[in-house]
Parts: C-alpha cells; sequence; structure tokens
C-alpha cells in the first residue's frame, strides 16, 4: 500500500530539499510554476496529505478516484487530499503552475472549513475547463501569488491566502467540466481508492479517536459512489467483498491493540467505531473463534 505523500516528501523528492531547511509557513503553502518542477514529469497516484490547485495547459490525462478525463487546453484542477490522483503529461506544456497547503493554512485564517467548500467535496468534478478570458483571470492571480510568495514582506502569507481564495471562488462561480468519464480500469481504482481510505483508519492511536468509516456505505458515501457499485467494484477485483476488507482490518487491528495496550476492552471496542461492547465481542469471537478476554489472557498483557 502506498503511503501518503507529506508535504516534506513533496520538497525532498522535487527539490532535495530537508525537513530541517524548512520554516514552518513553507510546510503550509508552497507555489510553483511547471518549468521549477520540470524533473519530474509522472506522479504516483496516491493520496498526499495537503491540498493542490494546478493550472495545466496543453494535454494531458487527469485520473482522480475512479475517474478520468483526457484534456487538451486549459484546465483548472482542485484536487482533495482524500482522493488519490495522478496527472499523465501527453506532450510538452508551455507553462502551468500548482500551488499546495495543508488544510490548516486556510482554516486558521478564514471562519470556515475548508473542506465547507463544495469543490473540495469528496464527490465534487474537481476539474474546470477555461476560455481565454478566464485564462488570464487564473493566470494573473497565479503571477500575484508567485510574487508574493518570492518577496520579503513579513506578512506575505496574508495576501497569498486572498488569493487562494480568490482562485477557489473564481472556480466556483464556473460549471465543473462535464465530460469526466470512466476509464477501462475504473474498477481497479475504485478499490485502490477504498483500500486507502481503509488504510487510512488504522492504526488507532488514542481511545478517544473518532473512528469515521465504519462500513461499506461509509466509504461509498465518502467516494460519492452508490454501494452496490463499490461493492461490485471491489469484489471484481480482489475477489472479497468491502465488508469483508473492513473485518479483516478490525479484527487485525483489535488484536493488535489487545497484545499492545493496556487499554480495556471497552476502550478497545469504542475506538474501533463497535455502538457496544457485545457487538464487539461477537464480531471478535466471530473472526477468531475467541472472545477478546480470552484472547487477551492467552496472547496479551
Amino acid at each position: 500500500m502506498e503511503k501518503t505523500e507529506l508535504l516534506e516528501d513533496f520538497y525532498r523528492e522535487k527539490f532535495n530539499v530537508s525537513r530541517s531547511e524548512l520554516n514552518h509557513k513553507e510546510l503550509q503553502f508552497a507555489i510553483f510554476t511547471n518549468e521549477e518542477c520540470a524533473n519530474g514529469t509522472s506522479m504516483k497516484y496516491r493520496r498526499r496529505d495537503f491540498y493542490k490547485v494546478s493550472l495545466f495547459k496543453g494535454k494531458i490525462l487527469i485520473h482522480y478516484g475512479d475517474k478520468s478525463l483526457e484534456v487538451s487546453g486549459v484546465a483548472l484542477v482542485f484536487f482533495n487530499p482524500d482522493i488519490p490522483y495522478t496527472v499523465e503529461m501527453l506532450e510538452e506544456t508551455n507553462y502551468g503552475g500548482y500551488l499546495i497547503f495543508r488544510e490548516n493554512y486556510l482554516n486558521e485564517y478564514v471562519r470556515t472549513n475548508i473542506r465547507d467548500f463544495p469543490l473540495f467535496a469528496n464527490a465534487s468534478r474537481p476539474i474546470y475547463m477555461l476560455n481565454e478570458e478566464q485564462e488570464k483571470t487564473a493566470d494573473k492571480i497565479f503571477m500575484k501569488a508567485h510574487k508574493e510568495m518570492n518577496s520579503d514582506y513579513a506578512y506575505k502569507h496574508d495576501l497569498i491566502r486572498n488569493q487562494v481564495l480568490e482562485l477557489m471562488h473564481f472556480a466556483q462561480r464556473m460549471l465543473p467540466t462535464e465530460t469526466i468519464y470512466q476509464n477501462i480500469d475504473a474498477k481497479l481504482r475504485i478499490t485502490n481508492v477504498f483500500l486507502e481510505l481503509l488504510d487510512r483508519q488504522f492504526p488507532v492511536e488514542s481511545a478517544n479517536q473518532e473512528f469515521e468509516l465504519r462500513a461499506a456505505g461509509d466509504y461509498a458515501g465518502k467516494l460519492g459512489l452508490h454501494v452496490n457499485y463499490l461493492n461490485r467494484a471491489v469484489k471484481s477485483v480482489t475477489g472479497r467483498t468491502t465488508t469483508e476488507h473492513i473485518a479483516e482490518r478490525l479484527t487485525n487491528e483489535a488484536i493488535a491493540m489487545l497484545k499492545h495496550t493496556d487499554w480495556n476492552i471497552s476502550e478497545i471496542s469504542y475506538s474501533l467505531g463497535f455502538a457496544d461492547l457485545s457487538h464487539f465481542n461477537h464480531f471478535f469471537k466471530k473472526h477468531t473463534r475467541q472472545t477478546p478476554s480470552t484472547y487477551r489472557i492467552i496472547n496479551g498483557n
């Protein structure tokens, strides 16, 4: 399973810059032209821990979750960190640029959560094709942000945040591109996204941690898919049901917690999203043929 790409990883892979060389603001926001990142024209299909807004000019193929779109022209694209994506360059582009930022970069500044913006919703269509006039507007905003980032002005990030928000509102006034199609590997991509989201739930690091995605329907809702469609895709690719994958991960995590933590069984049950202890006991015994307490006596603390 590919791990989530961190903003620090991005700097290290693209520019050979270590975390110790970066200040706090650089670990929250960055902006580049494509020319500045010319040492890599392909990206791995995986989640990131940061949002990304890209301005593409040329011919590219964008894979976002289970969907794909071949773009020829100018496109403004908003990438959500929850959904794995990659971009294939089908030809050399003359110009492009992108900005990346962590959630707190804007959340600490605006009075709402960035996840509340429709263009970053998990089920949204994130690609906006631009006409000539719209291209000029997007170019202008990108260039202002790029200029500020390279300046020595002490409060430049206040201005940059305004420019990021300006781009977001600029896009939200338009309708997203409707020609996104399911590509021939749609089932595989759906399965990869599901497994990525499942993997993200673990490890459970706190007894008070909220277990967000508990059932197949939760994952389908996160991806904007019908649960039956998700189930068929996962079953066709892996030979196992969505529920079986979830149950296996829950069982493995419960075993690890019984063996390696001092949490009581009620705490383990709650942290894994079970509504009550009896339900957890029944689930664990079904998949291990032992109760949690018996398993802990024999194998754990």
